[in-house]
């Protein structure tokens, strides 16, 4: 067992545990916007099996149940932090959604047979699996051949120019970040998005970058992406003395960003998807 990798994905739980709460607020909208907008991408058949990967609160879930829906369609939604588990059991709740079954699972490690899903998608998840190749190669494996594999990830313009400023005034207040490229940053280009699909033996590869930003009223609302999102792990290593001196300092930056329709969000989007060719052995 490789415990570096294991003492990751803990933390990962840990960290989106944490985050389950307040996850599906206003200001984090993209998150169900890229959802629509993937389902827009993938075009699945009614009737079909879905395998959503790393689902947080469900909302690619919920999309792809209500598309696949017709003729017996289901969607298994997986995901490591059993609090977002939670806050998808009750948006599936919501939505009276009777063809969505929720698991507790490790996406290196799935509990399903090979050759078994039409489709599987992962919105802005693949870039926290500690070793994203393998993860690739087993979800390809549950895939039926001519099935369907999606992933989203933030393209490099996401949240700047609020980012660089973030990730830059953490280092001057001391917190030690990952060594090498971390976060997001770990699929680096719609070409790289690509050669993963091709590494794990997929076909007809199709990239596209899309843009699911807005504007935010202000940098009070910035500021609830950055407690909503996984970036809140970074900030709460700012020693407890200097987190208001952190946030003041950063909010201002933010502020200055300001126009006259409020605070502008880049969410640009890489959506990726490649083929299980035909007669594929898993």
């Amino acid at each position: 067992m490789n415990t570096r990798a294991e003492r990751h994905k803990k933390e990962v739980r840990q960290v989106f545990d944490t985050l389950a709460p307040g996850y599906d607020c206003a200001a984090t909208r993209f998150f169900p916007f890229t959802a629509d907008r993937l389902l827009d991408f993938v075009r699945p058949r009614p009737g079909s099996r879905v395998l959503d990967v790393a689902t947080g609160t469900g909302v690619a879930a919920l999309a792809f149940a209500q598309a696949v829906r017709p003729g017996g369609g289901r969607v298994s939604a997986i995901d490591l932090s059993g609090g977002m588990l939670d806050r998808a059991e009750a948006n599936v709740r919501k939505m009276a959604l009777d063809n969505v079954d929720l698991h507790e699972m490790d996406a290196e490690r799935l509990d399903f047979r090979a050759d078994y899903f039409h489709y599987l998608v992962c919105s802005y998840g693949l870039f926290f699996i500690p070793d994203m190749a393998a993860a690739l190669r087993e979800w390809v494996r549950v895939l039926q051949p001519g099935g369907k594999l999606a992933f989203t990830c933030f393209e490099t313009t996401a949240f700047q120019p609020m980012l660089d400023d973030f990730v830059e005034r953490l280092q001057a207040f001391g917190v030690q970040l990952p060594e090498g490229p971390f976060g997001s940053k770990r699929i680096a280009s719609l070409d790289h998005c690509g050669a993963l699909l091709g590494a794990a033996g997929l076909v007809d590869i199709d990239l596209e970058c899309h843009q699911t930003g807005y504007h935010l009223a202000d940098e009070n609302d910035w500021w609830a992406v950055v407690s909503n999102t996984a970036m809140r792990a970074l900030f709460d290593q700012v020693p407890d003395e200097r987190k208001a001196e952190f946030r003041a300092q950063h909010l201002a930056f933010a502020a200055a960003q300001k126009n006259k329709d409020g605070l502008w969000m880049d969410v640009q989007t890489r959506f990726a998807a490649g083929i299980k060719p035909a007669g594929a052995v898993s």
